[in-house]
């Protein structure tokens, strides 16, 4: 192997990272915010809403920005099947009151939210809880540019 093979493979990684950066930012942002309880109107550590965790994950993951409430989220980005939920997608739900709510897809069935109950977690998508109350689901970035991004951040 020549010197310059390394820095060429280096350069290929970073042109196309895996897709499986995005599953690890996402995991890494669930162990930064786990447990954190939810509050309404939240941003931080204290207590946080569906919402403002999601501009924090895509904010610190992603360098992406994505606006304050979940209606304004919903509409970012391209709507997609359920069916074809990738890490990084946008899921949004409706339940019982007035807000809307919404996570992010990591993978394996599994999203990352803020429960008003359980505070910051990881839940299943297809329990019934929340397959009675979808509603819809968005890619608000194609998943190469999330992981180009996230690499970067990695790097950076």
């Amino acid at each position: 192997m020549s010197p310059v093979d390394n820095p060429n493979r280096e350069l290929r990684s970073f042109q196309r990272p895996s897709p499986a950066l995005v599953r690890q930012a996402l995991l890494a942002q669930h162990e930064r915010w786990v447990g954190t309880p939810y509050r309404l109107g939240g941003e931080g550590q204290a207590g946080i809403d569906c919402s403002a965790l999601m501009q924090h994950v895509f904010n610190d993951s992603f360098s992406m920005d994505l606006p304050r409430t979940t209606d304004s989220q919903a509409l970012q980005g391209s709507r997609i099947e359920r069916s074809e939920l990738r890490p990084g997608d946008l899921v949004f739900f409706r339940p019982p009151g007035p807000y809307n709510h919404v996570g992010v897809y990591v993978g394996d069935g599994y999203f990352l939210h803020a429960s008003t109950s359980q505070g910051v977690i990881l839940s299943e998508i297809d329990n019934v809880y929340w397959q009675r109350h979808y509603w819809q689901s968005r890619r608000p970035m194609e998943q190469t540019q999330l992981a180009q991004r996230a690499a970067w951040r990695q790097r950076g």
